[in-house]
């Protein structure tokens, strides 16, 4: 996959999407994750509340929100 990232991202077969930032591996969602990320693009991981945004090229880590609510 060709996204022209800095970051190294990854989808493992549970479809959940991984990417190697700060020297460590960070779960970066599954479905909330942008596809094609674009430079920008700003979504925040409904398991763990956190925020990342497309900076530069890069994939950077923004800060902890409040998870969304799933109401099923």
């Amino acid at each position: 996959m060709a996204f022209n990232l800095k970051t190294k991202i990854w989808q493992t077969g549970a479809l959940d999407w991984w990417g190697f930032i700060d020297g460590e591996d960070q779960y970066l969602g599954s479905r909330e994750f942008p596809l094609p990320p674009e430079e920008g693009d700003e979504w925040i991981v409904r398991a763990t509340g956190d925020i990342y945004k497309v900076i530069d090229g890069e994939i950077r880590k923004i800060g902890k929100g409040e998870p969304p609510r799933m109401y099923w």
